[in-house]
């Protein structure tokens, strides 16, 4: 057999003679196995592209999308949005002064108010988002710099952190452990938002934010953690630790009126900790309920937002927006993918329709000619 008499100094061009008479045997055979993989013999479809193929392939895909990217883009229009930039960058705005004059190392707070009116009154849920510009969450250092053991609740992350959260580790002058450690923590949104509605006739109303269900629900419940034990309080639990940099307290102190929303589990800190892909994201800081009766969530009119200025974005030259926002069954208003159905369907239909031109036309061959022999 071929595959027997094969030999490697015969494929260099030597035959092995008397020299491997009696020898060391044969070299060991490099062919392939003879089998309908390794031959590549394996049974396939290939496709032959006539016109009867591909013309009603173009119409079908056209006549599919260009109503599903309709149906889409209409979707998205028909939710509701408002967004406020209050940076504070210009000098006639509201925030100009807190943005001139606060920084990391401020101790107080600064309040400034912002007003703005509804045109159209906002029905359902309302979902509230704070946005930023600038801020390259995706950058590789910042999204390494966390240690998720720590945030699981591992007692000995929690007074040994990982190396990964460098220089956010410990603290420089007491040389404690920082909980959360990481670049990601220590940069933690922490802006306090309030929104009041006045009423025609002259009075105000706060309008009651939910803070808890803006997190992912494997989020809240799987990967993040208290350490220590239930019954112990949170000073005892986070014994032996400092508070990130520009943290104000400690996290332990998030929210000490409700349990189950502080220390690592505070949802707003679950929410700022899965990092944004793009410099310009939003993140979901609190929903308005909609309301029992038939009124509206938002009713149309003039209403107040009172910012508890915390967070500097000037030295990065990033910006600060508050957005209020109706979703559908799709998610958040976007119209790129209702944009994106439309533009694919009507190119497909517009090729169909050219190619059926010049088949119509310019096709003289039989039948038979377009299979190849």
């Amino acid at each position: 057999m071929m595959a027997s008499s094969y030999n490697a100094k015969e494929e260099d061009g030597h035959h092995s003679g008397s020299s491997t008479h009696g020898g060391t045997g044969a070299a060991k055979n490099k062919k392939p196995d003879n089998t309908a993989f390794k031959q590549q013999r394996l049974p396939a479809w290939q496709p032959i592209l006539t016109a009867g193929t591909v013309l009603p392939a173009f119409f079908v895909i056209g006549l599919l999308f260009i109503p599903i990217g309709i149906g889409l883009y209409v979707t998205s229009n028909n939710i509701k949005e408002y967004e406020i930039d209050y940076t504070g960058v210009e000098p006639n705005t509201p925030c100009y002064d807190c943005a001139n004059s606060f920084t990391w190392n401020s101790t107080t707070s600064c309040v400034c108010t912002v007003n703005f009116t509804l045109v159209q009154p906002f029905e359902s849920n309302v979902y509230m988002y704070y946005g930023l510009s600038n801020f390259y969450q995706n950058h590789r250092r910042y999204v390494k710099s966390r240690d998720d053991s720590q945030l699981n609740g591992v007692q000995s992350s929690l007074t040994n952190p990982s190396k990964e959260c460098e220089p956010y580790r410990t603290n420089p002058e007491t040389k404690l452990p920082i909980a959360p450690c990481g670049a990601i923590a220590n940069s933690l949104f922490n802006d306090t938002l309030e929104l009041y509605y006045n009423h025609p006739d002259g009075n105000m109303t706060k309008v009651n934010l939910v803070k808890k269900g803006i997190a992912w629900y494997t989020d809240k419940h799987v990967k993040f953690r208290n350490p220590g034990n239930e019954k112990d309080n949170f000073t005892e639990r986070f014994k032996g630790t400092a508070k990130p940099v520009n943290w104000m307290k400690p996290v332990y102190e998030l929210d000490p009126l409700d349990p189950e929303n502080n220390g690592f589990i505070n949802e707003d800190f679950i929410v700022w900790m899965r990092t944004a892909a793009l410099p310009t994201f939003r993140k979901l800081y609190r929903i308005i309920q909609k309301k029992p009766d038939s009124a509206p969530t938002l009713p149309s009119g003039r209403y107040f937002l009172n910012v508890t200025y915390n967070y500097p974005v000037r030295s990065f030259d990033g910006r600060k927006r508050m957005i209020l926002s109706t979703i559908s069954w799709m998610g958040g208003k976007n119209p790129f993918l209702g944009i994106a159905y439309i533009t694919v369907g009507s190119i497909c239909f517009f090729l169909g329709v050219v190619l059926l031109i010049i088949h119509h036309k310019y096709d003289t061959r039989s039948n038979s000619a377009d299979i190849p022999n």
